[in-house]
């Protein structure tokens, strides 16, 4: 599948490559598949793990497809997911990610400047988190090892689940896309909260796999780590445009 990095001023990159881990598949955006193929998705997931009630299944399903559909109205270039379930002494264990990928156009009259948008967005965080009685989350700047500078931001939200909040680990990764005013942003989360440490080392090697490809449509010259990683526990590349 393809997708458009940016509408590709003069010397924008014409896409990207992305890769995930093997366990990780690829979310339906399409509003007139996406649910029947959501079903059939977790329906085979799950076949693994009958312990699970009817009800579990279903709230599953219901989760993705509300994933699919707010990324698919955010105009997310992909979203991915992986479901795993575990099972432990108190009954099964699920385990739960996603990443989307979006993009971002920063208006004329604002800096475009990463740093700028990384301190931005730091304010905001620590205005958002007041009386939640949550930690007020993390940004930083960081070097990805085929893009160079990157931001991260780095949380625990509340999302909304039926009018419950549910405390979700979140991390997204700024990416500017070279020769405009775009980013691509990684937005990454998981509902296993007391996993989180675990997870965002799995969200950061996703990231890390991103590189940007040139105008005329070639990545450059292949790096032999990121080769051996397409049979690795990285999985096939993503590639979009």
């Amino acid at each position: 599948m393809t997708h458009p990095v940016t509408e590709q001023p003069e010397g924008a990159p014409a896409g990207y490559t992305l890769r995930f881990p093997d366990s990780w598949w690829q979310l339906d955006l399409d509003p007139s598949t996406r649910d029947a193929s959501i079903r059939r998705r977790i329906e085979s997931q799950v076949k693994k793990a009958p312990q699970l009630s009817r009800e579990q299944v279903d709230e599953l399903i219901r989760s993705t497809r509300r994933t699919a559909r707010e990324a698919h109205a955010r105009g997310a270039l992909r979203a991915s997911g992986m479901l795993r379930i575990l099972h432990a002494g108190s009954g099964p264990l699920v385990l739960s990610a996603t990443t989307v990928v979006l993009r971002i156009s920063v208006p004329e009259d604002q800096s475009e400047d990463l740093a700028d948008l990384v301190v931005a967005a730091g304010m905001q965080l620590g205005t958002q988190a007041e009386g939640t009685g949550l930690p007020p989350g993390e940004v930083e700047l960081v070097e990805l090892p085929q893009v160079g500078a990157a931001g991260r931001i780095t949380r625990i939200e509340d999302v909304d689940h039926k009018g419950t909040p549910v405390p979700t680990a979140v991390r997204h990764t700024l990416i500017p896309v070279p020769n405009s005013r775009d980013y691509l942003v990684l937005a990454s989360s998981t509902p296993n909260v007391d996993l989180a440490d675990q997870f965002y080392e799995v969200f950061d090697a996703i990231a890390e796999s991103f590189r940007f490809e040139d105008p005329a449509g070639t990545s450059g010259a292949a790096d032999p780590a990121a080769e051996a990683a397409g049979g690795g526990p990285m999985g096939e590349a993503d590639k979009g445009r």
